[in-house]
């Protein structure tokens, strides 16, 4: 089946010292406020760049993946309110919308070229969308930053002091130019005893993301490119996801994402997307960015690449499987009324209500309102055809790692492994 697809997605060549010195940055735990948690806290190669659960715990919790758990001694103060997005192919050059509500991409009509909510603070120096989206995870209490008195950095955040002279920005930046290694490293990339900015940061950990987490060679590449034949079972999927089952109108071309926004009655669970004061548990998703009511419920269109290995899906990881998430796209609404909880995959966190807007009838009165999809009759071989063509987007070789995990890092701090 020969697809007319586009051009094939584009990645900007890479200066492998830089990608080495944000490979190190990406691990080590220096950038959170209380030096306990690195990136790849919630995007391990573990677990597809991800964490392997529906909500993470960031900021007083350890271990990794479903494993994670609250500190008995500095518990967090919620879930973080969104499943953690893979990293697959965010390095494109066309892929300049991040996170599941798109609140910051790439737009020249702004003065740094990118669209953010904290445009008043933004500053030039950021090399594309997804450098700085590093900004976000740093200055967040409940992820890296920490909570308000436990550290310098977080202060600095409750207090509205994010890129001013001396705010969170550059304390971080300050801490990784105290380590002699990380300052020799920058120097040989900036100059010598050129100052180290929290955007050089965030450009070395895009360096280090495109490079690493490029997957764009699946028997889905090879059989477009090649004529490589699928399995018979992807074949007739693939058949499927471009024909009668519609996926391809949402999920296009190469990378399978068209970066738009769309409802599709997904469940949810957890604290919500609120302001801190606050009090309803809903996640309202592109309505926060835009303000427009229409907005309300859209959530970016995910990449399929090695969706296989990304599991619990959805924007807030409602569904832990393949099959089960495919079988709501089948019937949204249906599936949203009739949601099993028990696909939620949620570490322990005492005190906390997951299912507040489940348990809210007007809630989910408003969610199945907003929904775009019409139902669609498929198999249960259909569906398993569909599955196989997905897991047909996996790339191994992505997937195995291009550096890996570091053994140590220049801060002498822990890796999680």
């Amino acid at each position: 089946m020969n697809l007319d697809l586009g051009p094939r997605p584009s990645f900007a060549p890479q200066i492998q010292a830089e990608v080495e010195l944000g490979q190190l940055l990406f691990y080590d735990p220096i950038l959170s406020g209380n030096r306990n948690i690195s990136c790849a806290s919630c995007h391990h190669p573990r677990f597809g760049t991800g964490d392997g659960v529906s909500l993470s715990l960031g900021e007083g919790a350890t271990t990794l993946g479903p494993e994670r758990r609250a500190d008995p001694d500095n518990r967090p103060e919620q879930r973080i309110p969104r499943n953690a997005p893979a990293l697959w192919n965010l390095g494109a050059d066309d892929m300049d919308v991040m996170f599941h509500d798109g609140r910051l991409e790439a737009d020249p009509a702004y003065g740094s070229g990118i669209r953010t909510p904290l445009e008043g603070d933004m500053v030039a120096g950021f090399d594309s969308a997804l450098a700085a989206q590093a900004m976000f995870p740093v200055l967040s209490a409940d992820e890296m930053a920490g909570h308000y008195g436990e550290n310098d950095v977080s202060r600095a955040v409750r207090l509205g002091q994010l890129s001013h002279p001396g705010g969170a920005w550059d304390i971080i930046a300050g801490r990784v130019a105290e380590i002699p290694e990380y300052r020799q490293r920058f120097d040989e990339i900036l100059g010598a005893a050129e100052p180290i900015r929290f955007t050089d940061i965030g450009n070395m950990l895009a360096a280090f993301i495109r490079f690493e987490w490029r997957a764009d060679d699946s028997p889905f590449d090879r059989a477009q490119l090649h004529g490589e034949a699928l399995p018979t079972t992807a074949a007739r999927g693939q058949e499927l996801f471009y024909g009668s089952a519609g996926c391809s109108q949402c999920h296009t071309d190469w990378l399978q994402t068209d970066n738009r926004f769309h409802a599709i009655a997904m469940p949810q669970l957890g604290p919500g997307k609120a302001a801190r004061f606050e009090t309803h548990a809903r996640d309202e998703g592109r309505l926060r960015v835009t303000g427009n009511p229409d907005d309300a419920y859209r959530f970016r269109t995910p990449s399929l690449r090695n969706v296989a290995l990304t599991e619990p899906y959805g924007h807030n990881g409602a569904y832990a499987t393949l099959e089960a998430v495919v079988r709501h796209h089948l019937d949204p609404v249906a599936a949203l009324m009739s949601y099993d909880r028990s696909q939620a995959v949620l570490p322990g966190l005492d005190g906390v209500s997951d299912w507040a807007v489940m348990d809210d009838p007007v809630e989910l009165e408003r969610i199945a309102a907003a929904n775009d999809l019409d139902p669609i009759a498929l198999s249960d071989g259909d569906i398993a055809d569909l599955v196989a063509f997905l897991e047909a987007l996996t790339d191994s070789a992505a997937a195995k790692g291009r550096l890996g995990v570091p053994d140590s890092v220049p801060s002498g701090l822990p890796v999680e492994r």
